[in-house]
């Protein structure tokens, strides 16, 4: 069943970081009574459970918050202060991990080259995988796509002239050019429903693992902050530029695994728009923005390096856990009908 999107519930914390977050947003955002207890956030692991999900709780607040929580807690600025710590700790974790990034030039022809053979998910559910893995799968990805297009959008005023121009025309695709029918998130919900899962807003976040917060919070960080708004391009490109040939796979994957016309439309839509938006983003969207503000272009190779790391850990997670016989998803598949 589609449902209209709301204010979801609140995620059940997963450690002392999201316990902390969870508490605090039950109270009173009153900036003059509010103080946040200290809490120990480079103790844990970033790229752990506890603090993806405390920061997707506190990056939620910008989208649709949270059924019950006062909207005032957005701009709050004990709570901006805690995230800004979680952000820094996670930020500085991704750097290093990159490590000395290759020049973007580079980068971008590595994206635009399809490895011969890959190991990736829809790699793995076109090869045999099983109707079970293809929701699971749908269900990590909501988190993203039931808000497609949200977190870049804050680069549109960061943005300026036909770089500009030409990013707002990829979004204005993005959100359905026109016709509400076609938003990319109403085409993700009806596939949802096409394979007997629930496209509720923020449904299965207590199911997502910890890689798939992170690719969201990635983006959150990044579309946040608008001295990271190159590494935001970044982000976008690789999406853009990747997205054509695995959404093909997905196609023939989920036509193998009984998807009717909904289950396939996004996959199709994706095959045909990412084709043009590819070219679109290096040339409309990079090459004018590097023109007016060369020293972006490590950010924007930075932002390339992050999401592929961020891609490659929840690539990793689906694909290892399905090999071994395991649900991907925290807790083990979900007890409900039509989810087995």
């Amino acid at each position: 069943m589609i449902t209209t999107p709301v204010a979801p519930r609140s995620p059940t914390p997963r450690g002392p970081l999201s316990d902390a977050v969870s508490a605090t947003l039950t109270s009173s955002p009153d900036t003059t009574a509010t103080r946040l207890e200290p809490v120990p956030i480079r103790q844990a692991d970033p790229w752990g459970e506890d603090l993806q999900l405390a920061l997707y709780v506190c990056y939620e607040l910008h989208y649709r918050g949270f059924a019950g929580v006062d909207p005032g807690w957005e701009w709050n600025p004990e709570l901006l202060r805690l995230r800004g710590e979680m952000e820094q700790y996670f930020l500085d974790a991704v750097r290093e991990q990159a490590g000395e990034v290759s020049p973007l030039d580079e980068l971008l022809a590595r994206l635009l080259t399809e490895p011969r053979t890959g190991d990736g998910p829809s790699h793995y559910l076109l090869a045999g995988g099983e109707r079970w893995q293809a929701r699971e799968y749908l269900m990590h990805r909501s988190l993203y796509h039931l808000k497609e297009a949200d977190p870049q959008l804050w680069a549109a005023p960061r943005l300026g002239g036909a770089a500009q121009t030409a990013f707002l025309s990829i979004e204005y695709d993005e959100y359905g050019a026109g016709h509400p029918e076609r938003a990319h998130s109403r085409l993700f919900a009806e596939m949802m429903a096409d394979f007997g899962l629930d496209s509720t807003y923020g449904r299965y976040v207590d199911a997502a693992a910890a890689p798939a917060l992170e690719v969201v919070n990635l983006m959150s960080l990044f579309g946040l902050h608008r001295a990271l708004r190159g590494a935001l391009i970044g982000q976008f490109a690789t999406v853009e530029i990747t997205s054509s040939p695995g959404s093909a796979r997905l196609v023939r994957a989920f036509e193998r695994l009984g998807a009717g016309p909904a289950g396939l439309r996004f996959y199709r839509e994706h095959v045909e728009a990412d084709a043009v938006h590819e070219q679109l983003v290096r040339h409309g969207v990079i090459g004018p923005l590097l023109a007016t503000e060369p020293a972006l272009a490590g950010d924007v190779a930075f932002g390339i390096a992050a999401s592929s790391l961020a891609e490659g850990r929840l690539s990793a997670h689906l694909t290892g856990e399905w090999a071994a016989g395991r649900s991907s998803l925290r807790g083990g598949p979900l007890a409900e009908p039509g989810l087995g």
